[in-house]
């Protein structure tokens, strides 16, 4: 994903295993550009249970895991969701 591109990087140069605290530690201040704002790597991370990681891979995939809803784009929004018969929809957004 490409709001991660810092992220991946300094996830790919490290050897691992490496544990939460360590990456939170050597990374954290990393911004996480979303799209309804920014997180910290270090914000992110700090959601999920301590662990060690093995690889690169899966720090990254439990990172994306625990990413906020500044990532969301519009919350419960669904276009593949047909609006239930004498249900009001959604009011549409202008993109």
């Amino acid at each position: 994903m490409q709001f991660m591109t810092d992220v991946d990087e300094r996830l790919d140069a490290h050897s691992y295993p490496i544990t939460t605290d360590e990456l939170i530690t050597a990374h954290g201040d990393l911004e996480i550009s979303l799209p309804n704002g920014s997180e910290t790597f270090g914000d992110a991370l700090s959601r999920v249970e301590p662990m060690t990681f093995e690889s690169a891979e899966e720090a990254r995939l439990t990172t994306y895991s625990a990413i906020g809803e500044g990532a969301i784009g519009r919350k419960n929004y669904s276009d593949r969701d047909p609006t239930a018969l004498g249900v009001e929809g959604h009011e549409p957004v202008s993109l």
